[in-house]
């Protein structure tokens, strides 16, 4: 007697775990994104996107993110792989936009809340500082500079992250610190 499988069973459930594998990336996202919103904003922010720009930058680092995630093989952290996603989006919103070469004002509008208006007065001051030493660097240098001393990176992280050798981020570093202490003593007013 020979016994007969029941094919049926397989096809039925495959669009369910196709439907299932489809909404893995979105989970995923759900995840990342609450949790690396406001790294890819400031990031984004301080690689020179325009303040009115910003929500709709931080949208694209994400949606490329969900394109791109079967890419992504673990070699550095998501913090890491999403600042490379930045740098690259905030490059394509200063080149769309050919912006002057004066960076626009720093803006209140992500406001933390809680603070004192000394604090955010005394805040914006320090961030308008480091606004004003930013645009002295080149793109380079910024990065690197933004990623060790803002985001707190190593700079394994950093190397990773833009790609370069890490003898190159340790040069960048050695000019972007000393210059933004000799603009701090020229400009002692600039910071509270």
């Amino acid at each position: 007697m020979a016994v007969i499988a029941d094919t049926s069973a397989p096809l039925a459930s495959a669009p369910e775990e196709t439907r299932a594998r489809a909404g893995a990336p979105l989970a995923e996202l759900d995840c990342i994104q609450p949790e690396h919103f406001e790294f890819v904003w400031r990031s984004l922010r301080r690689l020179g996107v325009w303040p009115a720009e910003l929500d709709d930058a931080a949208q694209d680092v994400f949606i490329v993110f969900l394109r791109r995630q079967a890419e992504f093989q673990g070699q550095s952290s998501y913090r890491t792989w999403l600042f490379g996603i930045a740098s690259n989006v905030a490059h394509e919103y200063r080149r769309k936009r050919q912006r002057a070469e004066r960076m626009a004002p720093v803006s209140d509008s992500y406001e933390q809340p809680g603070v004192s208006p000394l604090e955010r007065a005394t805040n914006a001051q320090a961030l308008r500082f480091v606004d004003r030493f930013l645009t002295t660097l080149d793109e380079d240098k910024r990065n690197v500079f933004i990623l060790a001393e803002l985001e707190q990176m190593s700079a394994p992280e950093i190397a990773s992250a833009l790609s370069v050798k890490l003898n190159t981020v340790y040069s960048r570093l050695r000019v972007a610190r000393p210059a933004f202490f000799d603009m701090l003593q020229r400009d002692p007013e600039g910071v509270p």
